[in-house]
């Protein structure tokens, strides 16, 4: 289903998306760690990717993408997911659990919301830097 309305709040940080019968505020980081690309999804469940350090992430920008969907323009530069109607309302949907599984597998990786890292999704501890 469609949204009726999308709005940016005036610090960028949250996004609210509202339908005729209810309406979600989906947080920045939220939408950046849980963005449909390739990037972060990968190709199928073994190529996820576990993202880092988007505490203080906002979005520059939104870009209608047909009447299917959104592009959300972050401002660390990831702009390739496109945000259909039907993932936003599931990340609406399933947002605390969603979350709740973000902040475990952070922790799980030795990753924080503060430092910029990725690293694939199930791995126990964060990768030796050379």
């Amino acid at each position: 289903m469609q949204p009726t309305e999308i709005r940016l709040s005036p610090d960028k940080r949250t996004l609210t998306v509202h339908w005729s019968e209810s309406q979600a505020e989906l947080p920045a980081e939220y939408l950046r760690v849980e963005s449909p690309s390739a990037e972060v999804k990968g190709h199928g469940p073994s190529d996820a990717r576990l993202v880092g350090g988007k505490r203080n992430i906002t979005i520059k920008g939104l870009e209608p993408v047909g009447a299917y969907a959104v592009k959300i323009i972050f401002s660390d530069g990831h702009e390739t997911g496109l945000y259909t109607w039907e993932y936003l309302r599931e990340l609406a949907n399933e947002q605390q659990n969603r979350w709740n599984t973000y902040l475990a597998d952070l922790e799980r990786a030795g990753l924080n919301r503060e430092t910029a890292a990725t690293v694939a999704r199930g791995v126990a501890s964060r990768p030796k830097l050379a």
